[in-house]
């Protein structure tokens, strides 16, 4: 797991230097722009949610010493869900909508990886991509709000939330990973058996998803580059998995 997962990261080396061989930076314009709009409605939302939250929380806390700290402790802690719940609806918003745009990238990757081999892909429209990217991501979304609540609530617990703000990431990693990998995959498998795929490989998945989360921790400029390298790291890794596979299945 741990091998893979800094096989991932690695991937991100050559990410820049690829899309600049392959002259990809055009098919990204549109992805970029749902990058944009999405961050900056949810971020705007998030910033008039928090306090409400806070409030609302402090309200459980019926007596009058320690209200200011309660009140203290319960924005910060709703600034925290809303963020969080923020970036899970962030990712799987611009990872569902970009999925026309980015699967032709994913294709050309795979190319140029690829040239001398044959395979046999699946031919999609851009309807098929978009409905397949919606799909995916409102079943990752589903699975992560399920398993994300319930640790959030760990948040008040000391000591605990510390783990707990590990395997949020983790979690927020995985499937930030697995939608980057979909984009390769949607040409090999069908909906079932990509799930499946990931699931294997789960450390690609983590290690691809953790650079996209420390992405978006830079202001602006992350929310541009976090699509276009994200998915070129985690083609060539998708496609390396993949090529292994097939000469398995020929041995």
């Amino acid at each position: 797991m741990i091998k893979n997962i800094l096989s991932a990261i690695r991937a991100y080396a050559g990410a820049l230097g690829l899309i600049t061989k392959l002259k990809l930076w055009q098919y990204f314009a549109i992805p970029i722009i749902i990058s944009l709009i999405t961050a900056t409605i949810i971020g705007f939302s998030a910033y008039g949610l928090s306090d409400n939250i806070g409030n609302f929380l402090s309200k459980i806390w019926i007596w009058d010493w320690g209200k200011q700290t309660v009140t203290t402790i319960s924005s910060f802690i709703g600034g925290i869900f809303v963020l969080v719940i923020g970036l899970i609806l962030y990712k799987h918003i611009v990872l569902a909508f970009s999925a026309p745009f980015m699967s032709p990238v994913s294709e050309k990757i795979e190319h140029h990886l690829n040239r001398n081999l044959k395979h046999q892909h699946r031919k999609t429209s851009f309807q098929e991509q978009l409905i397949r990217g919606i799909r995916i991501n409102i079943r990752n979304l589903s699975k992560e709000l399920l398993i994300t609540i319930p640790i959030l609530l760990l948040k008040f617990i000391p000591v605990v939330n510390i783990f707990s703000t590990i395997l949020l990431f983790a979690i927020q990693s995985y499937y930030a990973g697995f939608g980057s990998m979909d984009y390769t995959l949607e040409r090999h498998f069908n909906y079932r058996e990509s799930i499946n795929f990931v699931g294997k490989n789960k450390g690609i998945a983590i290690g691809n998803g953790i650079v996209f989360m420390l992405c978006l921790l830079i202001p602006v400029i992350g929310i541009i580059v976090v699509l276009p390298l994200s998915v070129t790291a985690a083609s060539v890794k998708t496609v390396g998995l993949l090529n292994k596979e097939n000469e398995r299945t020929v041995l």
